[in-house]
């Protein structure tokens, strides 16, 4: 089996609290009478509860109480809460005041609480005192990297005995375990493993700064959810409602898994191909949570469930895929709230009363940033936080905002369950300004419906003197004479098309007459359609907006005439070989060349009328 991280800062401790044990703190009024430590190690989340039996034995007085800790083990400090009770019989409680000393003449090794008494202890009273510490990142993976099929084994270090500055009658310890196996633990006399409990003591007699490192090794398959960053937006509306947006950044601070994870395992064996890992979370919401949504980047994720009484809203989430150590993933809860149940009035004020933390179980965030966006308008803001929070204010804007949202940013680093206390942000707020938004909004629909009126009611047509009018009539009147113009050549072309279909029948059965009069019925339809484009080209000729296109319908009139002229005398050099009895092929010879001219006349007429017609 692998050993267990090294305890070289543990011995050097040791070395520094031997020397400690001489100093004057050591040497103080107060004596432990009875130290009961209770270590819970089911989470990732470490919490001892230390109960003390404290007794005055010296002349004077004493107003404080020295908690002392290894800084090692202050540095993953979250949470330190003491309950103090005079007497020798244990009473109701109440809560200590708690602050950073640094006494003199102590090694620098050691972190100092003070626990100030509500009043001084005299001489020969008795003192009962319960101190509650959290502590984040105690518990360490060892080995620090598994396979998806093995169990996590983590790793506690601790003092067999309790670490004050003051001496010691009778101490015990009592460490909780998750129930997995145990690998191994540091043994002292008076130690015993039953079940799920690790019992070291009692111990008498012991002097200041007594030490004794203790190491545990045991299984813990708990999900370790650790939250990068999460976001928490409270965002207050008088109309009735206050809006709960929470952006979760969560990874499995557990043992990495180390290899490729197997979906097929994990699907046919959960509980044995993927122990260590964790696939839901459960957030306990206010009793009346109301519009609750559980989403990430890509949208609406469904697995998830939602119970609810009279008491507690619980909702269970789980994300796309199980966590495995390393693995992190990210999504949105929100929700809403009664209004009436979270703002209240005092002393002309408004005030928020709701917790500060996540509602999410036994999770430890890193860095929690909590955003209560106010109505717009409110003023006088003030913050009540039960414990130190870096504050700051900004402004955010929203529909129908003309100055802006006030917004109370709280920032807090190592937040854990315990910091879920209720926490207040008083403010004032006229009640008239909750008639700004539908003010504007009526405002706004009735200028819309004036502005129609208005431009219903005007005439917005352009005057029949003016330059442009007269120019688009003037257009108007040229592309209609462009359409009866296009008419009369059409008409014309249908007139050569039936010249040609004459000469056909001609070829076929030899009738001279009728192809004669044939040519006589197209002559005489050419006349009449000459007549009726002669003033339709002297009206677009001296039209002014027919300059563009007047060369071309002039090019088209010359090109139309000469297709006329040659059809008519190849007509008439057809009729006439027919009279006179030639055969085929010397009337090919005659009118080859007509042809080939023929041809291209009324491919470019063609050519000229697609292009009048585009313009």
């Amino acid at each position: 089996m692998a050993t267990p991280p090294p305890l070289r800062r543990v011995a050097a401790l040791l070395l520094l609290l031997v020397a400690a044990a001489s100093t004057p703190t050591a040497r103080a009024d107060l004596v432990v009478t009875r130290a009961d430590r209770k270590v819970d190690l089911t989470s990732h989340i470490v919490r001892v509860l230390t109960s003390l039996k404290v007794e005055n034995s010296g002349p004077e007085a004493v107003s404080q109480f020295l908690l002392a800790f290894p800084n090692v083990q202050a540095k993953n400090l979250a949470a330190i809460r003491a309950f103090g009770t005079e007497g020798k019989v244990k009473g109701p409680s109440m809560v200590l005041p708690i602050e950073v000393v640094q006494p003199s003449g102590v090694p620098p090794e050691l972190t100092f609480f003070s626990a100030s008494l509500s009043k001084p202890l005299e001489k020969g009273k008795t003192l009962h005192l319960d101190v509650l510490t959290v502590f984040t990142h105690s518990v360490q993976p060892f080995p620090e990297e598994i396979t998806q099929a093995e169990s996590q084994l983590v790793v506690y270090q601790d003092s067999a005995q309790y670490l004050s500055p003051y001496p010691v009658k009778v101490q015990t310890l009592s460490i909780r375990l998750p129930g997995g196996r145990v690998e191994s633990y540091t043994k002292y006399p008076n130690t015993k493993l039953a079940e799920s409990e690790l019992k070291y003591g009692p111990y008498e007699d012991l002097p200041p700064f007594s030490y004794s490192p203790m190491v545990v090794h045991y299984e813990n398959n708990n999900p370790f959810a650790v939250a990068k960053e999460v976001i928490r937006e409270i965002e207050i509306s008088h109309w009735g409602n206050v809006q709960i947006t929470e952006h979760y950044n969560i990874a499995h601070g557990g043992a990495k898994l180390k290899g490729e994870f197997s979906r097929i395992d994990y699907q046919s064996r959960p509980y044995i191909r993927g122990v260590s890992s964790f696939r839901h979370l459960i957030a306990r919401l206010p009793p009346r949570a109301h519009s609750i949504y559980y989403r990430d980047e890509i949208g609406n994720i469904s697995t998830s469930h939602l119970w609810s009484d009279s008491k507690k809203t619980q909702l269970e989430v789980e994300p796309r895929f199980p966590l495995f150590g390393g693995w992190q993933t990210t999504f949105t809860i929100g929700y809403g709230l009664p209004l009436q149940d979270f703002v209240f009035n005092s002393d002309g004020k408004r005030f928020l009363n709701i917790t500060f933390g996540s509602p999410v179980e036994e999770i430890l965030i890193e860095k929690l940033i909590v955003k209560v966006v106010l109505p717009e308008g409110s003023q006088d803001i003030d913050i009540s936080v039960p414990f130190p929070t870096k504050q700051e204010q900004e402004v955010k804007y929203s529909h129908l905002d003309i100055s802006g949202r006030p917004v109370v940013v709280l920032e807090k680093l190592d937040v854990i369950p315990e910091h879920n206390l209720y926490f207040q942000v008083y403010y004032r707020f006229n009640n008239i300004s909750l008639l700004r938004e539908p003010m504007m909004l009526i405002t706004g629909f009735f200028l819309l419906f004036m502005a129609c009126i208005v431009y219903m009611r005007t005439d917005m047509s352009i005057s029949k003197n003016s330059p442009s009018y007269l120019a688009k009539v003037q257009w108007d009147e040229v592309q209609s004479i462009i359409q009866q113009i296009q008419a009369i050549f059409n008409q014309c072309l249908a007139a050569h098309d039936k010249l040609e279909t004459s000469l056909h029948e001609l070829s076929r059965s030899g009738d001279v007459k009728s192809c004669k009069v044939a040519r006589k019925t197209a002559d005489a339809q050419f006349k009449e359609l000459a007549k009726e484009l002669k003033p339709l080209l002297t009206s677009l000729q001296s039209s002014s907006q027919s300059y563009q296109i007047w060369p071309k319908v002039e090019e088209l009139v010359a090109k139309e005439r000469e297709l006329q002229d040659k059809l008519m005398t190849r007509h008439s050099t057809v009729v006439d070989s027919f009279e006179k009895k030639l055969r085929g092929q010397d009337v090919e010879n005659r009118i080859a060349a007509q042809q080939q001219k023929v041809a291209a006349l009324r491919q470019e007429v063609e050519s000229l009328l697609e292009y009048i017609s585009e313009i």
